[in-house]
């Protein structure tokens, strides 16, 4: 773990929250261990949630049909991102580790935290039509998501009323981390800390703070690599890699299921 550096993406508005406690203790722990560890505290940051036309300094090439990714794909080349992407962009190239500490809402992460992925995830900087998902730019980088839920766990069941939480995670943890190529890690979920007695919020903290102590070393999440789709023919699975899995009673992942029954724990538990 040594010499090893941090990057928490940290989205609360209270000193006093369930998401304080563990950021604070993700830092006391890391840091503990000889990493290095920088907080990009988006509330206390005032963090612009926006992705527009004044994150590019200067002209823009088209501003009568302004497209957002193409724009600043020319201004992360030519040096011309504005200085809030530009800062945070630095703290993710020198990160191995990027954590993201929030409360879920509505099902995802807050807009001021959408929008630190929509403005620092650049085209160029994050991904490619090249590079991204197995081939992607941060392959060499790990991904976490840490957050707290307002619902038990057991509402987020196959069979609860919120439904499967990792069909819920599927668009974070595919579409966004592992697309830009990271290395995604099996999320810390705290179920519903404002709903259950401060013993067993306690102990919710005091299991992320044992998990801290060799988290680096922990098997990542399983998705499906690149080379097993065709990208001549829409980027389809091969009809080689069907027939392996035709007589498995599971699909590949959440999300590339083959018309069967999801992979138990696909995006909550590591190599599953």
């Amino acid at each position: 773990m040594a010499a090893k550096k941090v990057l928490i993406v940290y989205a609360h508005q209270s000193t006093g929250s369930f998401n304080a406690a563990a950021k604070d203790a993700a830092v006391e722990v890391l840091a503990g261990q000889g990493c290095t560890v920088a907080v990009s505290d988006l509330y206390a940051m005032k963090f612009k949630a926006t992705a527009t036309a004044e994150d590019i300094t200067g002209e823009v090439k088209n501003a009568d049909h302004f497209r957002y990714a193409e724009e600043t794909k020319l201004a992360w080349e030519e040096g011309k991102l504005c200085a809030d992407i530009t800062e945070e962009q630095r703290k993710l190239t020198e990160a191995d580790l990027i954590i993201f500490q929030f409360p879920m809402y509505w099902f995802t992460v807050p807009a001021i935290m959408k929008g630190w992925i929509d403005r620092v995830l650049t085209l160029g900087y994050a991904y490619t039509q090249e590079k991204r998902y197995s081939q992607g730019i941060f392959k060499d980088k790990k991904a976490m998501l840490s957050f707290t839920t307002g619902s038990h766990e057991s509402m987020f069941s196959a069979d609860g009323i919120n439904g499967d939480m990792n069909v819920t995670l599927w668009p974070l943890q595919n579409g966004i981390l592992h697309y830009c190529g990271f290395q995604v890690m099996a999320p810390q979920i705290f179920w519903a800390p404002s709903h259950i007695p401060s013993e067993e919020c306690s102990a919710m903290l005091e299991g992320w703070r044992t998990r801290l102590q060799g988290v680096l070393g922990e098997k990542l999440l399983s998705f499906t690599p690149m080379d097993c789709f065709d990208g001549e023919k829409g980027f389809q699975l091969k009809p080689e890699v069907h027939e392996e899995n035709a007589t498995k009673e599971y699909g590949l992942t959440v999300g590339t299921h083959l018309g069967k029954a999801l992979p138990p724990n696909n995006q909550m538990k590591a190599e599953v």
